[in-house]
């Protein structure tokens, strides 16, 4: 008697019968695909290029509405009787809706019409409403005005009364000192007592009218102070309604494992250190595709996923390309839910260091300038302690913060390190002051017919894939980089890069993103397509030595 197939587990329609099972499930944060992964990636490629299930515009021809790309991934599985498959899935909704033919369902439905979820989302949107209508109602807009309008009043008032007040005082000085002399003592009496009646008369007048502008005001208050009291108890009922709204719907998040154990997204995210979890947690395709797998005693084997459509405005996603899980949401839940599977190492505990040897190209008493190779840190990192830093400041004469500028570890040439704390500053005041002159030499994929130009793109990193950057024109800083084609080779183009400031990834970024030229380096894992290197080499600097004050230039061809 055959088993039953999960309504969700698909057939392989590609002959996969010469492939092996790969011995280790992927490490989903750095992987390259295996061959069965890509099988399944293309046979879900192909399922959405012919499907009539849903319509998504996924700006890959032209339709209404904004484009909206999405990630997609597969989960190779095994069933009990040995046989294999794979699961589809899609990170959060696809044409407004969680529920597909192809595609596993999500771990909680919000969509569901029949769900709380909507029905209290409904009960929260119609409070915003009631907020929007009284804080935009034209009565109210007229009262804050009014009172505006009405302290101008009140201080001019105020003022001019004060300025009387002063006048009268000033004559009053000048009655006595004048008269003073000219009067008996008794008929200086009866003026000096005129002049204080006088004097309390003003200062009476001026307290009523305080009082008057006072009730005036307090009036106008009151009645602004009513309408926002309303609209604070609105807002302070939405708070409570979204937080428990949102505390139920972290409940409805339990996440399985290969060992059978469940834990909540809640317990998860407080375990890593994160007090909440961020929005969108548990809706990413490697959740969805292992919680499926657990449900239905399907044995993960390996996984990959894709993007499929535009790229989005900040991001760099290609079409058809693969990518590691993202980190902010999916590492906690990952980290619970691939217990008990013998899961590939993390590549990115290792030392790519290993056997490398870093190059000195010149050393004086001052500076060492090295040529450091791809794969290389340049300072220290979380896993990896092995860096061009630790091994410059074993040397003998080195007693200052040695690194002035940074290489990416995929990045390899010059870097100019200092031996002494004056020395660093002096070489870092020239790169703040941006008098240090430095030229890259990349190769891009494909071909670029631009000649020479400037990337002109603000950067800030991903908050939830670190450290993966993104343009954004609202919180990112400042990123210009000048460029200039050197050759056209082979169907790609070299390139040197100038750049004028020294973000985080910002020649991948400008050099990938569609805003930029549209063009990855060869072998950016990040933003383009995994090769042997990163195609992307510092091989020129020019500065101002720190004690000859000569300017000195160092240059490395570069190694591609």
């Amino acid at each position: 008697m055959g088993i039953d197939s999960p309504a969700f587990f698909h057939t392989f329609q590609s002959d996969i019968s010469g492939l092996e099972k790969p011995s280790l499930f992927t490490f989903p944060f750095c992987y390259e695909p295996d061959e069965l992964s890509r099988i399944a990636a293309s046979e879900l490629q192909d399922y959405l290029e012919s499907q009539r299930d849903f319509v998504h515009n996924f700006g890959l021809r032209p339709m209404e509405g904004s484009p909206i790309g999405k990630m997609f991934g597969v989960l190779v599985v095994e069933r009990e009787d040995g046989m294999l498959g794979y699961l589809a899935a899609c990170s959060g909704k696809l044409a407004g809706r969680n529920e597909h033919r192809y595609l596993v369902p999500p771990i909680f439905d919000m969509l569901r019409e029949d769900g709380f979820f909507l029905k209290e989302e409904e009960e929260i949107n119609a409070i915003n409403h009631r907020i929007t209508s009284l804080e935009e109602d034209a009565g109210f807009a007229e009262l804050k005005q009014r009172l505006i309008k009405l302290r101008e009043e009140a201080d001019s008032s105020l003022t001019a009364f004060r300025a009387y007040m002063k006048q009268q005082k000033a004559a009053r000085k000048k009655a006595r000192e004048t008269q003073k002399p000219a009067l008996s003592a008794e008929d200086y009496q009866v003026l000096e007592t005129d002049l204080v009646k006088q004097s309390y008369r003003d200062q009476h007048e001026y307290a009523v009218l305080k009082n008057t502008w006072k009730e005036k005001l307090q009036d106008v208050e009151g009645q602004i102070h009513r309408r926002q009291s309303s609209i604070d108890e609105l807002r302070e009922l939405r708070k409570i309604k979204s937080s428990a709204l949102q505390q139920r719907l972290f409940d409805q998040y339990q996440f399985l494992n290969a060992r059978g154990e469940t834990k909540s997204v809640l317990s998860i995210f407080e375990e890593s250190k994160q007090l909440l979890p961020p929005a969108g947690a548990g809706e990413c395709a490697a959740p969805k595709l292992l919680q499926y797998a657990y449900q239905h005693r399907l044995r993960p084997v390996s996984m990959a996923e894709f993007w499929w459509g535009v790229s989005p405005a900040s991001e760099i996603r290609k079409h058809r390309h693969f990518y590691p899980a993202c980190k902010s949401k999916c590492e906690p839940i990952l980290a619970h839910m691939l217990k008990g599977l013998n899961v590939a190492p993390n590549p990115m505990l290792d030392n790519p260091a290993v056997n490398k040897e870093l190059e000195i190209l010149y050393e004086d008493s001052d500076i060492i300038v090295v040529n450091k190779p791809s794969e290389f840190l340049s300072v220290p990192g979380i896993h990896v302690s092995d860096s061009v830093y630790t091994r410059i400041a074993k040397h003998p004469d080195v007693s200052g913060p040695v690194i002035i500028h940074r290489l990416d570890m995929s990045t390899s040439g010059i870097m100019v390190l200092a031996k002494h704390k004056e020395a660093h500053k002096t070489i870092q005041d020239q790169f703040i002051k941006h008098t240090v002159f430095k030229r890259y030499t990349a190769l891009l994929e494909g071909e670029l017919h631009e000649h020479e130009g400037l990337i002109d793109l603000p950067l800030r990193v991903d908050l939830d894939d670190r450290p993966r950057q993104v343009v954004c024109y609202q919180y990112g800083k400042p990123a210009q980089t000048k460029f200039k084609v050197v050759a056209l080779e082979k169907g790609n183009t070299r390139i040197h890069f100038f750049p004028l400031s020294g973000r985080t990834h910002q020649l991948r970024v400008h050099a990938a993103h569609h805003l930029g030229l549209g063009h990855p380096i060869v072998g950016d894992d990040l933003y383009g397509t995994r090769a042997h290197r990163l195609h992307l080499h510092a091989g020129y600097i020019q500065f101002k030595h720190p004690t000859t004050h000569q300017i000195v230039s160092f240059e490395v061809h570069d190694p591609f």
